[in-house]
């Protein structure tokens, strides 16, 4: 059984928690000490039922003001498929926790209240999908019940963020009209929209086929640990541990490390006790070379025949995540993967409001906002360009200050 890893987007009060609670609620995937906590809940919804949303609102500001602040993650399965759920905020404040819930996602789900269309925030998570390359969006109109469930409502909102999807690039975009408080399209297909000739939310979640094409077929292995037993028994044993970041290795490929430039073979793979012919993406081994190369923690192992960029100026777009505003006279910390080295901003090259997709010149970076730098970095890095290979594509900015997380980065060029 396949896994799902979705985020829910939208503005302030679209009904993202009431959603995912429906979603948990109509397919009993609520504990039974979770149900009578809701039940004997004094939150209710002006027409007497269970307010859903408190399924997902873990914080007490966020039960007391009803709105989310930080990621809510849910997980449930159905008999088809696993689902891990991050209900992000919609306030502009909040930007860097949605793209923190975001970062790791296959598929959006954006919400859309029926009655005010497509408004700034929905421009602004739009931006922010098509900015970390989620290839499947599912645009749900909320509360079609509060417009009498109108058919001429639907097509206009669909119509109008098409327009804005195509200007973003949005590849998979899909259109459901839901009532997530009546329940409406959401688990179960409605009754009050006979128009609507598609399925339930719940449906398509389970359906959509989010494998294909999903996954970069570069090999890239950066290196976690030189393993070195020097035991009389393992006298002569060195293994390069790590987890693979994309594609594929087997035995006998050719392989080069960087950010040296040598090259070996791959004379054996092991996976705790097993020695398979070829290791995949995800699986965490130890790979042994046919010659002994001067190999360190922090080196990529990957494909000979495909290799990845190798630089030390790099332009990248950017999610500032600090409380303190970008300082281009600081050196930074700039962690890839498991490499680490120290990093400088050299140059802003335009901040995004991400409101109006306006590029604009800017002279410095505050809290939540995105926009293109070049970085200088004291060593070389192995990337791939993100769009390109999302999982050798980014990186982490750490303030050397606090040892905090100050950005998250998305490789985009090799800077001139």
């Amino acid at each position: 059984m396949n896994l799902l890893k979705f985020f829910t987007a939208g503005s302030v009060d679209d009904g993202k928690s009431t959603l995912i609670g429906r979603l948990l609620y109509d397919t009993d995937s609520i504990l039974a000490d979770q149900l009578e906590a809701l039940q004997q809940s004094n939150r209710k919804n002006d027409d007497g039922t269970i307010d859903l949303a408190i399924l997902t609102d873990g914080l007490r500001a966020e039960r007391e003001q009803g709105i989310t602040i930080d990621v809510a993650y849910k997980y449930f399965q159905t008999t088809k498929r696993k689902f891990i759920i991050a209900d992000t905020p919609g306030h502009i404040q909040y930007t860097r926790n949605m793209v923190t819930g975001a970062s790791t996602a296959k598929l959006a789900i954006i919400l859309i209240d029926a009655r005010n269309g497509v408004v700034e925030q929905t421009i602004r998570h739009s931006y922010l999908v098509s900015l970390l390359g989620i290839e499947h969006v599912v645009v749900c109109l909320n509360k079609m019940d509060m417009v009498n469930y109108s058919e001429a409502v639907f097509t206009d909102i669909t119509n109008k963020y098409k327009a804005l999807a195509d200007e973003l690039k949005l590849k998979d975009v899909n259109f459901i009209p839901v009532s997530a408080l009546k329940g409406d399209n959401v688990v179960n297909e409605s009754e009050h929209m006979p128009w609507y000739q598609g399925h339930s939310l719940l449906h398509f979640l389970e359906t959509v086929d989010v494998e294909t094409g999903a996954e970069s077929n570069l090999a890239r292995m950066p290196v976690q640990w030189v393993v070195r037993p020097q035991t009389d028994d393992l006298h002569d044993y060195r293994g390069y541990a790590g987890r693979i970041l994309s594609g594929e290795f087997k035995v006998n490929d050719k392989v080069t490390v960087l950010p040296s430039g040598s090259s070996s073979f791959i004379e054996r793979i092991e996976i705790f006790d097993h020695h398979p012919e070829k290791a995949f993406a995800g699986q965490s081994v130890t790979l042994h070379l046919k010659d002994n190369i001067d190999i360190s923690r922090g080196d990529v192992l990957v494909n000979s025949d495909h290799l990845p960029q190798n630089s030390k100026l790099i332009e990248a777009d950017v999610c500032w995540m600090d409380a303190r505003p970008l300082d281009e006279s600081i050196t930074y910390l700039l962690q890839h993967n498991s490499k680490v080295t120290k990093c400088k901003i050299s140059d802003i090259v335009y901040k995004v409001d991400i409101n109006t997709l306006e590029k604009q010149d800017a002279f410095d970076f505050k809290l939540n906002d995105i926009g293109r730098v070049v970085l200088k970095t004291a060593d070389e890095l192995a990337f791939d360009l993100y769009a390109e290979n999302k999982a050798n594509g980014a990186a982490i900015l750490i303030d050397s200050r606090t040892n905090l997380t100050a950005a998250a980065l998305m490789f985009r060029a090799v800077a001139d």
